[in-house]
């Protein structure tokens, strides 16, 4: 339907630690902060063999960490790569993912490349989009909310990225430092008496 489109966000840069401003984390997830809803997408079928549950905890962690008003945006869980999954094993390892996040919310299953399942995907995106501004521009309540949870996520992110330069500062303050005393060490300060014995 090429009337109706949406923009979507690649974040593929999450890992752990990305709160604390590990690998690009941080500039990915200040990205997320603008977006109406998160795509949560879980490889089934991942190359280094972690659990796709764990996988996919960890982005979690990181969200809650970043910021609290982050974990409570619209999420759906996307449970991807299943193409290469054992059709008898799907059922099993889908639900653990599940499970192991108490996920309440929308779940899609599907295999990017084959493009199975991702029209359906597509399609409840473009809907709830649609539904998500009728409902901004004919409820004021609704409206107020997500005034309040937009201030709250830019002030979440904007107070989180302060504090990473902060301690990012302080350290580099605090190499420098060692350096400088490095520099200042003196062989002879430290030195000690040795008997070499020859036999």
């Amino acid at each position: 339907q090429k009337h109706r489109s949406f923009v979507i966000a690649d974040i593929p840069g999450l890992i752990e630690g990305a709160a604390e401003g590990a690998g690009l984390g941080i500039q990915f997830l200040k990205h997320l902060s603008r977006t109406r809803i998160l795509l949560h997408l879980v490889d089934m079928a991942p190359w280094d063999g972690v659990e796709p549950a764990e996988s996919a905890k960890v982005i979690v962690r990181e969200l809650e960490k970043f910021s609290p008003a982050l974990a409570q945006r619209e999420r759906w869980l996307v449970l991807n790569k299943l193409d290469m999954v054992p059709e008898e094993e799907q059922e099993e390892r889908c639900q653990a993912v599940i499970d192991a996040l108490n996920w309440q919310g929308p779940v899609f299953r599907i295999a990017a490349i084959a493009k199975t399942g991702t029209d359906i995907l597509a399609q409840a995106m473009m809907n709830y989009i649609e539904e998500w501004e009728e409902r901004m521009a004919e409820d004021p309540a609704a409206a107020a909310a997500e005034d309040d949870l937009k201030a709250r996520l830019e002030e979440e992110a904007r107070e989180r990225v302060q504090q990473l330069k902060l301690a990012r500062r302080q350290q580099r303050m605090a190499e420098k430092e060692a350096v400088d005393v490095d520099d200042d060490f003196d062989d002879d300060d430290y030195d000690v008496e040795v008997e070499y014995v020859y036999e």
